[in-house]
């Protein structure tokens, strides 16, 4: 075993490794020793300029064991090579004994052939003898850095903790080897069956037109045998003997032509039944292959996992920054940190102590992964992302959504796609990034059907070019927002982004359409995230779907009243839904929509991880503002214990500021969101829409009216002239 080999301090320890033939570590030759000490001292010196980092030289010598009295690999070589010399010699060729020497010359051929591949079995044997003296090297030189740097303050348990998850990460990385191995051999197998089966399907090809033609012909005699039966029974003469001659040769080439029938009859049964076999085989083989795969995406979601709490394990072993312990424990904790956050170069594999899960800078939809400003905030990061990477691989080796979409998207190939209780439940189970942009904008037209229709062609062509010709009082607050609206996205992170364009004519199109918005803070989130999967006109469609179909008047107003009133409707239904929360912020006074404000006014935008964010707007472009309600909701109740478990109003506030980006599995949510907190109709929410509209007018009235009464009094008081609004400060 490995382990076997980390054990005690004997320097004149052996390991024996056993292959298919029986091998031994051999003592090494006097000139070997030589060699070996002088590459010892060279590297001896380059070691002492790099840090900490050593390397020694292990001058091995391979033979195999006496008493089997087998030759060295190398005389087997040399030994073949001789033979083929000595059997490739020119060969008197003589008349009678041709055939003779042709017979022994494709023995002699075999017999090399058969040599060859037992040569080739012993160099493969051979070199993954090497890859296990490799692996055995490398574990030395890591426990022997660990033996160095590690015995000084470290305590035994913790040591003994790096150990097992170096072990578990060493043994995961074997298995993944080893899986993609069996892998690819069953992928090669799958291939050459399917080779076999095309070559069969050919010859019974060409055998059945071969049969086709044989039975034309037999019909073709049977026609002529007829005819002359017929000949001869009207002629009253007795038939002559070249014609009995001719009719006898027809008969025997008829009965010639039935036995080659009856022979292809049964050759084709013959290879039908290979067929058969060959696609059983086949089957077999796929089925293999399925589970192979996923027990090979078993153990990377596990590995991913592992490496995840090995992160988290590393930043609680470290030393806190304000105290003055520099014990080299905290110099190699901290420079295993370093090595699992950063990229490790390719070249150099054999260097690291551990070679994290990689994680991409960027995730399929442009949002940065790690930021790069802060550590702590990165390894969290970096930590998040192997979660959610263990979590799709965990998803995906259940039934796939992707079969599920791509079966319904070719049932609705030939036919117009209709709402419907199937669609709605895909929708709501997440679209697939390759269909997204297709569905997102079906959405889009599906509600603004009715604007399209009564409008210009080329309308949004016309906003845009009557944008760029006359100003526009919102273009100079709309230029200061457009960097500040994504900027740990790649599309929109600097002013030369390909996004920051057509966010830019967007904008200014909707603008010049609704000039009573003209532009509010929060209209620049909604564009980048549509811009990531519809083209500038659908995004402005998008757009005007959530502004004027989606919300109610005045929800991007000045004023935000719809704004206001949704926040008074959503704390209605959490103290329904969730009444012990509800109960909780009230008793310290938390007012929680100071958080789910923003939730409401751009969806979800950098409040929720990018994979959730997109399921989430899927919902909301198909079914409307009613999925806001619901996922606003079920991120409360999904964290709900957690947050019944702090007891001061700062701890809490301070939590919710935050939580929404620990929630990473989607598919828990969505049976919140769609399944726990049912029933959920719109009625119920239209109704208290209208309830709380008037309440807040009037409260806004009132505010008006206490605005004048101040604005007359500072008119008619010498002494509060100097007053002024906040309106006027701010103007």
């Amino acid at each position: 075993s490995m382990s076997s080999l980390r054990k005690g301090n004997n320097e004149n320890r052996k390991s024996v490794f056993y292959t298919t033939e029986e091998w031994e570590l051999l003592d090494p030759t006097p000139k070997d020793l030589e060699d070996s000490m002088a590459l010892e001292e060279k590297r001896k010196h380059l070691a002492e300029g790099n840090k900490g980092l050593t390397s020694s030289a292990f001058p091995f010598d391979f033979g195999r064991i006496p008493h089997k009295a087998r030759r060295p690999l190398k005389d087997m070589i040399g030994s073949s090579k001789n033979r083929t010399s000595s059997d490739s010699s020119p060969t008197e060729w003589c008349s009678g004994n041709g055939n003779r020497l042709v017979s022994e010359l494709q023995l002699k051929y075999q017999s090399q052939q058969e040599e060859l591949e037992k040569l080739k079995k012993d160099l493969l044997s051979q070199k993954e003898l090497v890859r296990l003296l490799q692996q055995t090297v490398r574990s030395s030189q890591y426990d022997k850095y660990f033996a160095s740097r590690l015995c000084e303050g470290v305590p035994k348990d913790t040591l003994e903790l790096l150990h097992q998850k170096d072990d578990q990460i060493l043994g995961l990385n074997n298995q993944l080897e080893k899986l993609n191995l069996e892998k690819d051999s069953l992928q090669q197998e799958v291939k050459n069956l399917k080779c076999k089966v095309g070559e069969l399907n050919e010859r019974l090809g060409m055998l059945m037109e071969t049969i086709q033609a044989k039975d034309e012909v037999i019909m073709k005699l049977s026609r002529q045998l007829s005819e002359c039966e017929d000949s001869t029974s009207s002629q009253s003469g007795a038939i002559n003997s070249p014609t009995a001659a001719c009719t006898n040769k027809e008969l025997q080439e008829l009965d010639r032509l039935k036995d080659n029938l009856q022979g292809y009859k049964t050759q084709n049964k013959f290879l039908n039944k290979e067929i058969l076999e060959l696609s059983a085989l086949r089957r077999n083989a796929e089925a293999r292959e399925r589970e192979w795969q996923a027990k090979y995406t078993s153990l990377e979601a596990k590995l991913c996992q592992i490496e995840s709490k090995y992160l988290i394990l590393l930043q609680e072993m470290k030393t806190p920054v304000c105290s003055e312990d520099q014990s080299p424990a905290r110099e190699v904790i901290t420079q295993l940190l370093e090595d699992a956050l950063k990229a490790e170069p390719s070249e150099q594999p054999e260097q690291a102590f551990f070679k994290p899960h990689l994680v991409s800078e960027y995730d399929i939809y442009g949002f940065q992964t790690v930021p790069e400003d802060d550590d702590e905030e990165k390894l969290v990061a970096k930590s998040r992302a192997l979660d959610l990477r263990s979590l799709s691989l965990s998803e995906n080796r259940e039934i796939s959504t992707g079969v599920k979409w791509e079966n319904y998207l070719a049932s609705t190939m030939n036919r117009e796609m209709m709402r419907c209780v199937e669609l709605k439940n895909l929708i709501r189970s997440g679209i697939p990034h390759e269909h997204r942009s297709k569905m997102w904008k079906w959405c889009v037209n599906l509600h603004v059907k009715k604007f399209k229709d009564s409008a210009v062609p080329g309308y949004f062509q016309t906003l845009l070019q009557k944008a760029l010709e006359k100003p526009n009082p919102a273009s100079k607050q709309i230029e200061l927002d457009l960097l500040r609206t994504l900027p740990n996205n790649k599309h929109y992170s600097s002013p030369t982004s390909e996004g920051i364009q057509k966010l830019r004519n967007v904008l200014l199109a909707f603008s010049w359409r609704n000039p009573d918005i003209g532009y509010c803070q929060g209209l620049n989130r909604l564009v980048a995230i549509a811009l990531l999967y519809l083209e500038q006109e659908d995004a402005f469609w998008c757009l005007v779907t959530i502004v004027e179909v989606f919300m109610p008047r005045d929800y991007y107003t000045k004023t935000l009243l719809g704004s206001q009133v949704d926040q008074r409707v959503f704390k209605d239904l959490m103290s329904e839904k969730l009444p012990r929360l509800h109960a909780h912020f009230e008793q310290y006074k938390v007012d929680y929509t100071l958080i789910t404000f923003n939730w409401f006014l751009v969806v979800f935008v950098d409040s929720v991880v990018s994979d959730i964010l997109f399921k989430i707007w899927d919902s909301f472009l198909y079914e409307g503002p009613k999925v806001i309600f619901r996922f606003a909701l079920a991120l409360f109740k999904y964290k709900e214990e957690e947050i019944l478990k702090l007891q001061d109003s700062m701890s809490i506030f301070k939590y919710l500021r935050y939580f929404t980006r620990t929630i990473l599995d989607a598919r828990k949510l969505t049976a919140i969101a769609f399944g726990d907190l049912n029933p959920f109709p719109l009625r119920q929410i239209r109704n208290r829409r209208t309830y709380h509209l008037e309440k807040v007018r009037l409260e806004l009235t009132e505010l008006e009216a206490i605005r004048e009464d101040f604005l007359r009094e500072r008119e008619t008081c010498v002494e509060k002239r100097d007053l002024i609004s906040d309106d006027e400060e701010d103007s």
